[in-house]
């Protein structure tokens, strides 16, 4: 299949007219007229997915994370994203992103967050002026639980390395608002939008005192929040025949340090 197609089957999705204005959903690298058999799938763009991509034989990468963000200056080698560009082009390989466009549509990263955690009738947080797209989403679990319990699902579920939290003002919860990946200027939203427990990542010191006692605060590794942008992408593209693989070396580059005895 062309890979021109295989991105109107992703966009027809999660559409470049959704993303963000920062971002750089879309192309990296590569020739949208160049026919894919095998994609690996993988959150983070690194050297070492890269090197999984020419093992496996794949002609193309998808990423929720962009591999460019800002302009590259120099090809030289001199940088882990300039050393990625030149190593997708010596072995043919074609790099395309959907970040923020992924995140703000129904189906994407929030929904499926949600759906994951057994959130219901659940709305985008932050719409955007259209209505149709936004960022996160609030919703409700189906009956009230404990806060611990849900904290428990919330690690179990997305297999977290760590859960950071504060209290909330009842220990019992059942509104719940999140966002994938950094979402911590949308706190203040949750409040206002009666959220009994607001989930999201790259949470500060100063945000966590601040939701103190007003919300349940839940703040995960960046990357456990939207690792299942693969299961996302492997939905879309199972169906049209190509062999997907989802990379063994996407890993948070997060580890913490255990006192050994």
């Amino acid at each position: 299949m062309l890979l021109r197609a295989i991105i109107n089957s992703i966009e027809s999705v999660a559409p470049r007219s959704a993303q963000e204005e920062w971002d750089n959903s879309g192309m990296q690298v590569g020739d949208t007229g160049r026919d894919i058999q095998t994609v690996l799938l993988t959150t983070d763009i690194t050297e070492t997915v890269v090197t999984e991509a020419i093992e496996r034989g794949c002609q193309l990468i998808i990423s929720h994370h962009p591999l460019l963000f800002h302009g590259l200056k120099q090809v030289c080698g001199q940088t882990p994203q300039a050393r990625i560009v030149e190593m997708a082009i010596q072995h043919h390989i074609a790099i395309y992103s959907a970040h923020t466009s992924l995140d703000s549509v129904i189906g994407g990263i929030n929904t499926r967050l949600a759906d994951k955690l057994g959130i219901v009738d659940y709305r985008i947080l932050v719409p955007s002026e259209n209505g149709q797209t936004g960022l996160g989403v609030i919703g409700r679990l189906p009956e009230e639980m404990p806060y611990e319990a849900f904290i428990q699902r919330v690690h179990d579920t997305l297999d977290c390395t760590y859960v950071r939290y504060t209290r909330p003002r009842r220990e019992r919860i059942q509104t719940i608002a999140l966002c994938g990946g950094s979402g911590a200027e949308f706190i203040e939203t949750a409040i206002e939008q009666g959220a009994d427990v607001y989930l999201t990542a790259d949470c500060k010191y100063h945000e966590f005192q601040d939701a103190e006692g007003r919300i349940g605060l839940i703040d995960i590794d960046h990357w456990c929040s939207e690792h299942h942008a693969r299961e996302i992408f492997q939905d879309i593209l199972t169906p049209l025949g190509i062999t997907c693989y989802i990379s063994n070396n996407d890993k948070t580059p997060i580890q913490l340090w255990q006192k050994k005895n």
